[in-house]
């Protein structure tokens, strides 16, 4: 393959006493069957399969402390897999090893709903936690678009459309319960709103992408469903005009719930992807939450604003179905872009910005990929300053995945450069490996190394990925 070529790395092959024990163990749950292992070698990357030597289907933390503890041992690397929806390369298995699949950890395991807490298992889907909690009038807001899992949702550090409002994982992660290196069973905090007992755990392990712990429990915050919603698209003349919009609104504190931006080649996209009619324009895609007083105000300030940076009128949708087809569509919108070349390999990236670096990060974006040979869309959760950009390329050309590495190199380094960071939300993975030095400094990440080393002695988590250990 041209087009990103295959990560070199030195395998570490299975032991066959090893194998042996595992298939005692496990039986059908434990698999080296080609088919097994290419879906768990490939994410949405544009990376090439890199394939484990076998797959593991756990079912509880008991299982898992001793796959921990036979890997160890061994030295055998050991990769969580949950809804493999990752878009930088996060569960591939470079170094070989054992793929540990988290879906049949798929229960809630205590409803708090007096506490607005819940507790599951890591391997619930967003959307099944939704759907199994609707009837406590609660809800979980994070949705990074495709249903990921809860546990991989903590380990990437996830946000979504939603965050603008409620946060991110970061913020949204109560306690985890982890299984370490070493085969040691870890509570990460209690369920208080608060804490100033020691080091923050929760938080070092939210956003590790699997490389210091397995997490197997993971406990959230929980939001009363609103009393009232309403979502609005309005279309503005160029992308600056939007990005002005947004910028004002958040700077005037409107509490908006959600506010996407889409470019024109995103919305013709998800217009033939989605069967909509949206003007082909630059548009923003608004909801608003709260009351029935509180929901008019926001969305009267926000027509204003809309007005005076060239937005057209807005456009409604008040009835839930018709709110769920935009959110659907917005959600679809990675796939929608894909249509646009059909065959095409997909290269993505993300960054985040301070809002007052918003319209200068997204006006160069936009400039460099005009004058691309390939063509792109631009997406983003403009209200907390993150936004994607997908390039679709030729598969066979290396020449177009140069050329896209190169617009990524320099929209991250604007970023960085804005006080902003390489990744909002995708996460480093092996795509973003490179610019943890440019964002972060080696003093910093030698400290990042030292807890590597600390939870991770052998290097048999998720290895090459987050950081490189040796500078």
């Amino acid at each position: 393959m041209n087009a990103p070529q295959a990560v070199q790395a030195l395998r570490r092959p299975l032991p066959e006493d090893m194998i042996l024990v595992l298939k005692a163990q496990f039986g059908d749950r434990f698999s080296m069957a080609n088919a097994v292992r290419e879906h768990h070698g490939k994410d949405e990357s544009p990376y090439p399969f890199m394939l484990p030597d076998a797959v593991i289907f756990v079912e509880n933390t008991d299982e898992v402390v001793m796959v921990v503890k036979l890997c160890n041992e061994y030295k055998i690397p050991l990769i969580p897999f949950g809804a493999g929806s990752s878009l930088e390369g996060h569960i591939l298995a470079i170094e070989g090893g054992i793929s540990l699949d988290m879906t049949a950890m798929n229960k809630i395991v205590a409803l708090n709903a007096e506490d607005l807490t819940v507790s599951v298992q890591p391997g619930l889907t967003r959307k099944q936690l939704n759907e199994q909690i609707r009837d406590s009038g609660l809800f979980f807001p994070i949705d990074p678009g495709a249903d990921a899992s809860l546990g991989g949702m903590s380990a990437t550090r996830a946000s979504g459309t939603n965050a603008v409002r409620y946060g991110t994982m970061r913020e949204n992660v109560v306690s985890l319960t982890v299984v370490t290196a070493l085969g040691k069973v870890v509570r990460t905090a209690g369920r208080a709103r608060k804490s100033s007992a020691g080091y923050d755990l929760t938080r070092i392990f939210v956003g590790s992408e699997g490389t210091l712990g397995i997490i197997t429990e993971v406990t959230v915050k929980l939001y009363p469903q609103p009393e009232a919603i309403s979502a609005a698209v309005c279309n503005f003349p160029t992308m600056h005009d939007a990005v002005q919009c947004v910028i004002q609104t958040i700077q005037l504190g409107v509490p908006v719930a959600r506010v996407e931006l889409l470019d024109r080649n995103a919305v013709m996209a998800s217009n033939r992807y989605s069967k909509l009619t949206l003007r082909e324009t630059p548009l923003l895609l608004f909801e608003f939450h709260g009351s029935e007083a509180g929901v008019k105000e926001q969305a009267e300030t926000v027509q204003e604003i809309a007005k005076d940076c060239g937005g057209m009128d807005f456009e409604w949708a008040e009835r839930p179905e018709d709110r769920n087809r935009l959110w659907t569509a917005r959600h679809n919108a990675y796939f929608a872009g894909l249509q646009l070349r059909p065959g095409c390999k997909a290269s993505t990236t993300d960054v985040c910005v301070p809002i007052s670096r918003l319209a200068e990060c997204i006006d160069a974006a936009t400039k460099e990929l005009e004058a691309a040979s390939f063509p792109s869309t631009i997406v983003g959760h403009v209200g907390d300053g993150n936004f994607h950009v997908l390039m679709l390329v030729d598969p066979d050309s290396s020449a177009e995945w140069e050329e896209s590495e190169r617009i990524n190199h320099k929209l991250v380094r604007q970023a960085i450069e804005a006080d902003g960071t390489c990744t909002g939300e995708h996460g480093i993975g092996l795509h973003k490996l490179q610019f943890m030095a440019e964002e972060h400094g080696e003093d910093a990440l030698d400290l990042m190394r030292a807890l590597k080393m600390a939870f991770d002695p052998n290097n048999i988590l998720n290895p090459g990925k987050v950081i490189q250990l040796i500078h």
